[in-house]
């Protein structure tokens, strides 16, 4: 078989380099992002030691690596936030130093902004796609450098990242599927999906519906904290339970429970936005210093899963209208909404005043309930 015969037989090369890449990424191991004839080293702040800060700067050498950051963070900074911006870092910086240059709500250090050109949106992108904090250490690398490499650096065309994302919702197949009864006798179907880095997302039919009918759907982002362990601080878990009562009581539907922790941070984000919430910000400003969205959720997902099922028409369980915004723009038939309205308490009032006020949720016949904010908020709204 001939070279080009074998070229592509896998998939598309630049999709199989940007998931090696997202491998190197979740790993804590820098890349080259590349774009045309400009190419940079890029390495997560998030899990960096001082002695993978060490080794990126010898192979850096003889350019001094920067930080790069979001425009969000760059803003949350009171920097001009219309791009990312890459901010000089001293040769003395400790890992410690740098990372609390990238997620401190008031860093200590000096702010001296650099332009890190248009190749640092992708590398962030797929930063966030690895639920790593969007913050990388960056700097120009000759291509001499990457091959002296052992083993050489994956290196990532920027262009391949969107389609990559785009790529890995087709990609999603249906792994197994069983049946499950739930307490109270709720006959369940759990069906396991599959995509093409990891992503095991899952649809839990209840009853019976009727296809051929709107079918009441909830689109549910894990939280392990409201979800398995009952916390306070956010109304999820509670969320979980009334959209169980609701589909129980309505002869059936489906809950797809989505792998989008804290909004789609992902877990240790949205624990670092947490301590931030306990310094007197709010959910979506806390989101903001660590630089981020006020939601990276895309529902592209849940959307293939639909299809897959063969659901087109839907009443959506939520008080979030971007969700019933998200599906129909994507072709799924919203017929309605269902409110899910949990338990206020002195731990997630001011989360739910933030969700109501800033965030455009429907909870307005609460707000008259939710009254002064309390000390904690939440990051996360399923």
């Amino acid at each position: 078989m001939s070279g080009s015969v074998k070229s592509g037989l896998f998939g598309a090369p630049e999709h199989i380099a940007a998931g090696r890449g997202l491998a190197e990424f979740r790993s804590g191991r820098p890349l080259v992002m590349r774009s045309g004839n400009e190419q940079i080293a890029v390495l997560p702040v998030d899990g960096m030691s001082d002695e993978s800060l060490a080794a990126f700067r010898l192979l850096c050498a003889p350019e001094r690596p920067y930080l790069l950051v979001t425009a969000r963070r760059a803003c949350a900074l009171g920097l001009d936030c219309g791009a990312p911006t890459g901010l000089t870092i001293d040769d003395l910086n400790s890992a410690a130093e740098i990372f609390s240059l990238a997620a401190d709500a008031q860093p200590t250090q000096a702010l001296d902004v650099i332009a890190p050109g248009p190749i640092g949106e992708p590398a962030i992108e797929l930063a966030k796609l690895a639920q790593r904090l969007p913050a990388l250490l960056a700097c120009a690398i000759r291509a001499d450098a990457v091959k002296a490499c052992d083993p050489p650096l994956i290196v990532v065309d920027g262009a391949a990242i969107a389609p990559f994302r785009r790529a890995t919702i087709e990609s999603l197949t249906l792994a197994s599927e069983a049946s499950i009864p739930l307490n109270g006798g709720l006959a369940a179907r759990f069906v396991v999906f599959r995509d093409g880095i990891g992503g095991t997302p899952i649809a839990v039919i209840l009853g019976n519906p009727d296809f051929a009918q709107p079918v009441p759907v909830r689109l549910h982002s894990a939280c392990l904290t409201g979800d398995v362990f009952g916390s306070r601080r956010c109304d999820c878990g509670d969320q979980l339970r009334l959209a169980l009562a609701e589909l129980e009581q309505h002869g059936g539907g489906i809950i797809l429970y989505l792998e989008q922790e804290g909004r789609g941070l992902g877990l240790a984000n949205k624990m670092r936005a947490y301590q931030l919430q306990d310094t007197g910000l709010d959910t979506l400003d806390a989101n903001t210093v660590l630089g981020f969205n006020d939601d990276e959720r895309d529902y592209g997902i849940a959307v293939r899963m639909l299809r897959m099922l063969g659901c087109t028409r839907v009443r959506l369980l939520t008080n979030n209208p971007a969700k019933l915004d998200g599906l129909a723009q994507a072709g799924i038939e919203v017929s309605g909404r269902m409110p899910l309205h949990g338990p206020i308490n002195s731990d997630n009032r001011r989360y739910l005043t933030a969700k109501a006020t800033r965030a455009g949720h429907q909870l307005d016949h609460l707000l008259g309930a939710v009254g002064p904010a309390a000390d904690s908020q939440s990051s996360h709204e399923p």
